[in-house]
């Protein structure tokens, strides 16, 4: 028997997905903010856990799952694509070869790390979200979505950040380290009542809110959606 898919549901996981590619392109720009240097990135990735936290929230952590795999399939694929691309001569009469290349090339240990890092920080997020609901009895959403956030962002840069930039000075890494994810959670803070707000009204058109008892939180079971 075929199962409905929710329209509110798909809207997420694909904009859950074209914020996971965007980040790792807008992330070869370095942008200042009140001084302090962030990867560009910054702008569009904590919308990912927003959304990983709404999809958590409202239907659990196993659909939150599998959009999450998805996406980093979707990611890798558009990765590989450009290498692919890039590898291809250009056109001799094309001049902005250069500007494509560097957007496009991806060093194999900051593409392995990037990857790596958002399928930790992501389970780890939805695995907060998921245990603390059913331990509040699904108060304190904004407690919950805060917690959730801090936790996955904190798991995405203690991989991402050492491997992406090996070799440089530990204090230098942990000050960027400790920018990213205090930027990122003041970010999730900021968009709280627009996410609340969102959240009670996806439950009430769709009826839903599920509540992820007696689950396998195993990251790699798949097909238990």
């Amino acid at each position: 028997m075929n199962k409905k898919v929710s329209a509110n549901f798909m809207v997420m996981a694909v904009v859950f997905t074209v914020c996971l590619i965007t980040s790792n392109l807008f992330a070869s720009k370095i942008i200042s903010v009140f001084g302090i240097n962030l990867p560009g990135a910054v702008i569009v990735f904590p919308v990912s856990y927003i959304l990983n936290d709404c999809i958590a929230e409202v239907w659990g952590f196993r659909k939150a799952r599998i959009v999450i795999w998805l996406a980093f399939l979707m990611n890798f694929m558009v990765v590989l694509l450009g290498q692919l691309v890039v590898w291809l001569p250009a056109a001799d009469f094309w001049d902005g070869a250069e500007h494509f290349n560097y957007l496009f090339t991806l060093a194999p240990r900051v593409a392995f790390a990037s990857l790596l890092a958002f399928v930790v920080g992501s389970n780890v997020n939805a695995w907060v979200m998921s245990r603390m609901k059913v331990a509040s009895e699904g108060r304190r959403f904004w407690l919950r979505a805060v917690v959730s956030s801090l936790a996955g962002e904190g798991a995405d840069s203690l991989i991402f950040m050492p491997i992406a930039f090996w070799g440089t000075p530990l204090a230098a890494l942990g000050t960027m380290m400790l920018a990213q994810v205090t930027f990122k959670v003041c970010y999730e803070i900021i968009v709280l009542p627009l996410t609340s707000r969102i959240v009670r009204h996806v439950k009430q058109v769709e009826g839903v809110d599920v509540f992820d008892r007696n689950i396998s939180y195993n990251p790699f079971k798949i097909t238990d959606i």
